[in-house]
């Protein structure tokens, strides 16, 4: 494997972690704009935000479909299996990030 997988790879995780975090944090801010509980709509928008978290840090769903797409039937198994370990690592990005979100306000930690 590449050195340049690896450093995807990383990105991908903290991509998808900033996703989740970012996105949960700053979304809340409205609900406390408008007087509603913040920490609690946190966890919710946390959430609503998992599969764009993994798509954005796979860098969008039409890319993934293309190295499936070659790794299937052009016969290099290693696209497909670069693009299974890149989407399992964004999936972990995410699952981190909401681990975070869940322990910072105080909601039921898995």
């Amino acid at each position: 494997m590449e050195e340049r997988f690896f450093a995807a790879f990383i990105h991908c995780f903290f991509i998808a972690l900033g996703v989740i975090i970012g996105g949960s944090i700053i979304g809340s801010i409205g609900d406390f704009a408008t007087g509603d509980a913040a920490l609690t709509s946190m966890n919710r928008i946390a959430e609503r935000l998992r599969i764009w978290g993994i798509v954005a840090a796979i860098g969008g769903t039409f890319d993934a479909i293309a190295n499936f797409e070659r790794g299937v039937f052009d016969g290099t198994p290693m696209d497909l299996l670069k693009q299974i370990l890149l989407i399992l690592s964004a999936m972990g990005g995410v699952k981190v990030g909401l681990i975070i979100i869940q322990w910072f306000s105080q909601g039921d930690v898995p």
